[in-house]
């Protein structure tokens, strides 16, 4: 006798097979809900990165451009 016809004939084994595929799907959508908590912990670590980057960037070229602007003021003296 096949599953789908036993399940059909017995509500108490309908509800046992039931029972058995929602652990399965519960076990399946936890290992899901693990895995995009291990992507958005990543993206956020790399946004953090990716900020401190673009502030060190920014903080070159304006301290560049000053001593730019204090070398042409020195030679104007």
């Amino acid at each position: 006798m096949s599953t789908t016809q036993l399940e059909r004939e017995s509500l108490e084994a309908h509800v046992d097979l039931c029972a058995i595929r929602y652990e399965a799907l519960d076990g399946r959508l936890t290992n899901v809900e693990k895995k995009l908590d291990g992507i958005a912990d990543q993206m956020t670590a790399g946004q953090n990165s990716l900020a401190k980057v673009i502030i060190g960037a920014a903080g070159t070229i304006v301290a560049g451009l000053l001593s730019t602007v204090v070398v042409i003021l020195m030679q104007m003296s």
